[in-house]
């Protein structure tokens, strides 16, 4: 009857495209040869960089938290030992104030012997029984007096608070002076031990080019002076070799007699030459050496026959057992030999089978080109 215009749902046909442009993606991440073979993943990558920036974030936040946890646990220790100095200062307080109140000495037994004053003991027990000698108020003293005293009392009372008051307030006083005092002392040994520091420093370097300059004026002194005596004492060896026994070629020079019957030494940087005594006993010496020298030779060429012979015997075994072994071997690898020949025959009967029995099919181009059409 009426035409009206619905409107179209577009989520079904959005959900389509979304869905293929997804898809899309998908292929061109997956056939990407360079992202495949390669392996390089951008978003992994940038969502790392991210992670490491949030940790770094978190530490530099939790070293902040910590410095303010630190810095509220030195405020507060800080705080409880002012309180403690302010509590034992009040506890000072009280204990002086205590003491001036009830155990002043005018209050003690002794008050009238030591203070002057009259009636400083005052006896708690009835007058009843109380003997002569403890009359302290005679019958004719006057009543100002006691009227006096009591004033004074009360002076000295009012006095004692006003002193306690002043005292405390000198207390804070002096303790804040002694504290700002303190503090500006220590910043000027802090900049008198940096001016120290200083000095000592520019000493210490001063002190240490003299030091060098003194070393190296004293080495050069050193060298001088030994060149010098190097000089003197290649001059007097030049003039004691000149006028040496050995250039005037004394024959008498070369045998030093030691006395107490032993033989003369002789001294071989003036010696000229040996005597035909000498001689001759040198060479029957040698005569001798050489004969035992040929009978040792005559001794070795025996032990090394006996050795040769040993050897030769020990070289026929072992290669007996060598060939042996060789046999042994020979015989091992013809039956392996023979085992390989038998399973390449089975295994060819088996490919064979494979090839023209069981696998009679070959696969079309067909069969390859339904691969790697989709993402999924």
């Amino acid at each position: 009857m009426y035409k009206v215009d619905l409107p179209v749902d577009q989520s079904i046909t959005k959900a389509v495209e979304r869905r293929r442009s997804a898809e899309e993606a998908r292929k061109a991440r997956i056939f990407n040869t360079r992202l495949r073979v390669m392996g390089l993943d951008l978003d992994a990558l940038n969502q790392q960089v991210q992670e490491k920036k949030h940790q770094q974030n978190m530490e530099i936040q939790q070293d902040k938290a910590f410095d303010k946890l630190r810095n509220y646990h030195d405020n507060i220790l800080l705080q409880q030992d002012i309180d403690e100095r302010e509590k034992r200062a009040a506890l000072h307080t009280d204990l002086t104030r205590y003491w001036a109140t009830h155990q002043r000495m005018e209050d003690s037994r002794d008050a009238d012997l030591s203070c002057g004053l009259q009636g400083a003991v005052r006896v708690t027990l009835p007058e009843g029984e109380l003997g002569p000698a403890s009359m302290q108020i005679f019958q004719g003293e006057a009543k100002e007096q006691i009227r006096s005293e009591q004033l004074k009392k009360t002076e000295r009372d009012l006095r004692e608070q006003k002193q306690d008051n002043e005292s405390r307030n000198m207390r804070d006083k002096h303790r804040e002076m002694l504290q700002s005092r303190k503090l500006v002392h220590q910043d000027l040994r802090g900049v008198q031990q940096a001016a120290l520091e200083e000095e000592c420093k520019k000493a210490a370097r001063i002190a240490l080019n003299n030091y060098n300059r003194a070393l190296a004026t004293e080495q050069a002194e050193k060298l001088k002076e030994q060149q010098r005596r190097e000089e003197r004492e290649n001059l007097a060896e030049m003039w004691h070799t000149l006028t040496s026994d050995m250039m005037t070629e004394c024959a008498e020079a070369a045998e030093r007699a030691l006395g107490r019957g032993r033989l003369p030494r002789v001294l071989t940087d003036r010696w000229k030459g040996m005597s035909p005594e000498q001689l001759s006993a040198i060479h029957r010496e040698q005569e001798a050496q050489c004969s035992e020298r040929q009978r040792q030779r005559d001794a070795e060429k025996i032990q090394d026959a006996a050795w040769s012979l040993q050897l030769l015997k020990l070289s026929r075994e072992a290669e007996e057992k060598e060939m042996r072994a060789e046999e042994l071997r020979r015989e091992k690898r013809m039956q392996m030999d023979q085992y390989n020949m038998q399973l390449a025959r089975e295994q060819q009967a088996y490919q064979e089978y494979l090839n023209k029995k069981l696998y009679t099919n070959k696969p079309t181009k067909e069969y390859f080109c339904q691969f790697n059409t989709s993402s999924r």
